[in-house]
């Protein structure tokens, strides 16, 4: 059965009033878990079932490796718009790491920035490589290089993170492992004497889920297109 294990850390020059600049999101199998801000600064419980199966020692430590986040975020956003002789305006950097165990029992792990929605640098465990996606990050890639950070993150992502996600997965077992129905609605818009007919489904759980159009009993797939998976 797949699993999987995500978080997204957001810092941001100009949040908007009242909103903190920076926040921790965690989601396992596509369920928002636990979270945290530089507002209230304390990690915190987004489920019935992690609220009741994790201790303070845990919420204490987790706090703790939020708040130090939090810190190194803020030096990359601070280094970023250097980067790239920027000195205003809104601007957003955005880390992407976790692990999936896939229905074969395999492990899959990944560890992704983003600056101002677009790639910047992505880490290949299985290469313990780091790969620039604009000139700006080359930089970055040669001093984690040469940090040798390569090889705390692989096992990070093989190991620890793993553990971390089989622990969740047991203690929500009982929500997570829920299964429902998506609701779906069809309609159609005419033009040029061409029908092109939309489909959405919402309303579903786990959140892996494949959508086809079918005429006659057949699929018909190579005339559709995907907007993907969205939140709801």
């Amino acid at each position: 059965e797949l699993h999987t294990l995500r978080y997204i850390h957001t810092a941001m020059t100009d949040p908007g009033p009242g909103q903190p600049w920076y926040v921790d999101v965690g989601y396992v199998d596509g369920e928002l878990f636990v979270h945290y801000n530089s507002t209230a600064r304390r990690y915190v419980p987004r489920t019935e079932w992690m609220a009741a199966k994790a201790d303070q020692q845990y919420w204490d430590g987790q706090t703790q490796i939020g708040q130090r986040n939090e810190r190194s975020v803020k030096v990359s956003l601070d280094t970023l718009q250097e980067r790239y002789n920027q000195t205003g305006g809104s601007h957003t950097v955005q880390w992407m790491f976790g692990c999936d165990i896939l229905e074969d029992g395999t492990i899959r792990g990944y560890r992704q920035v983003a600056y101002d929605g677009k790639d910047f640098i992505a880490f290949d465990k299985d290469m313990k490589t780091f790969t620039a996606a604009v000139p700006e990050a080359v930089p970055t890639k040669r001093k984690w290089e040469e940090g040798g950070v390569a090889e705390g993150w692989k096992s990070y992502l093989e190991e620890t993170c793993v553990e971390w996600l089989r622990r969740y997965v047991e203690y929500g077992k009982a929500e997570l492992g829920r299964r429902e129905r998506p609701e779906v609605r069809v309609w159609g818009k005419e033009a040029d004497g061409i029908l092109t007919l939309s489909c959405r489904a919402h309303g579903f759980y786990p959140r892996p889920i494949v959508v086809s159009w079918l005429k006659d009993g057949a699929v018909r797939g190579q005339d559709a297109q995907s907007g993907g998976i969205m939140p709801n």
